[in-house]
């Protein structure tokens, strides 16, 4: 079936690239000096020196962590779908499948501007006083209620398009 509307959003802001560079490459170069200093040129490195299995441990593990995060952001992933019966949530690599919401459990969709970290404690997979979040950059989305009363947010760089969709798909369902 062809979805109604479809985005999908990655982490691309370049402040948190921008970020990611500023903290963890001195840090991981550090470690990288320190066994250079203490392996290549036999100096202890440090006050307080590790000995060499444990300092290469530290900085490989250090490494790897480095990479996991960056890879993380880099493939992670906000997929939305709007169908005629549906709205499908899929934030990868956590959702193994999509996080269905059946359109007749929507009784309000409105786009609307909001503050990632005043709501909802930054970007991602989040849950605040106002509910869930799924969102992944900017300031938009959409705020759906549902039957329950639950409230779930989807960020958007398209939330007007979004909400038409929404819209649409519950007339059609009605």
């Amino acid at each position: 079936m062809v979805p109604l509307f479809r985005e999908q959003q990655q982490f691309r802001q370049p402040w948190l690239w921008l970020l990611f560079a500023c903290i963890s490459t001195p840090i991981v170069a550090l470690l990288g000096y320190g066994v250079y200093q203490q392996l290549v040129l036999g100096k202890p490195f440090g006050d307080n020196p590790m000995n060499d299995t444990m300092l290469v441990l530290v900085s490989a593990g250090m490494l790897l962590l480095h990479t996991t995060v960056i890879a993380l952001f880099w493939f992670a992933r906000l997929d939305v779908d709007v169908t005629r019966e549906s709205i499908e949530i899929q934030f990868r690599p956590f959702h193994r499948a999509p996080r269905k919401i059946a359109m007749h459990q929507i009784t309000d969709a409105r786009a609307r501007k909001y503050s990632a970290i005043g709501e909802y404690g930054g970007w991602g997979i989040r849950v605040g006083l106002q509910g869930r979040a799924y969102n992944v950059a900017g300031d938009e989305g959409v705020q759906l209620t549902l039957a329950d009363g639950k409230r779930i947010l989807i960020g958007s760089q398209r939330s007007r398009e979004l909400e038409e969709a929404i819209r649409q798909a519950r007339t059609m369902a009605a």
